[in-house]
């Protein structure tokens, strides 16, 4: 068989170092969900990746850097998404009829949740992991928010500019069905759906039968 060239080694050894990086990743959200940042030792992660400990640090600074890399890794792409169907000159309704939608099947129906609960849980003791999430995640979400219902306002479809200067009062039913997912399911099981549209028809109205 023909040695291999030197490009096909760096590429394989590439290939290596990004899967461990993933399982390092998935293994940091199984016991950071299980045990909580504070208790979540790298060792433990370290096991349930499958790699010496020492190789968490080729990837990551510290406990703090992985799980800032998990929120980037897990919630960026769902941002990108939201960026991008806010951007879409349709009435709000159906724009807010679509991220519900994408709230539901792209984070409540996925781990991502754990990611927000865990920063609600653990950003209140860890102010920066707070900030990380506020200044990746939260504030994007909240400037696209309030461009798509600038332009709703404009078009005369919002009674108050009251979500505009608060988009908070948007984004704040989907937090509540995330914690309420982790506290109070298994007592009373929540309809995410109905639940997020109701709040859609306080806002906008109630939909005719039959849309």
């Amino acid at each position: 068989m023909p040695a291999e060239t030197p490009r096909a080694t760096n590429g394989a050894r590439a290939q290596r170092s990004a899967a461990r990086r993933e399982a390092i990743l998935a293994a940091a959200l199984d016991e950071f969900s299980a045990q909580g940042f504070t208790a979540a030792r790298l060792d433990d992660v370290a096991r349930r990746a499958g790699v010496a400990k020492g190789t968490i640090y080729l990837h990551f600074r510290d406990k703090e850097a992985l799980f800032q890399e998990l929120i980037g890794s897990v919630l960026a792409p769902f941002v990108d998404t939201l960026e991008a169907a806010l951007a879409a000159d349709i009435p709000a309704r159906a724009m807010a009829d679509q991220i519900v939608e994408l709230f539901v099947t792209q984070v409540y129906g996925t781990r991502r949740q754990e990611v927000i609960r865990l920063i609600v849980t653990e950003g209140p003791r860890f102010p920066s992991l707070a900030e990380f999430y506020y200044r990746h995640v939260l504030s994007r979400v909240m400037a696209a928010m309030r461009e798509w219902m600038r332009r709703a306002a404009a078009r005369g479809e919002l009674a108050s500019d009251a979500f505009i200067r608060f988009p908070q009062l948007m984004g704040a039913p989907a937090i509540v069905a995330i914690l309420w997912h982790g506290l109070f399911e298994r007592f009373e099981p929540l309809d995410v759906r109905a639940f997020l549209h109701a709040q859609l028809d306080l806002v906008f109205g109630r939909k005719p039968c039959g849309e």
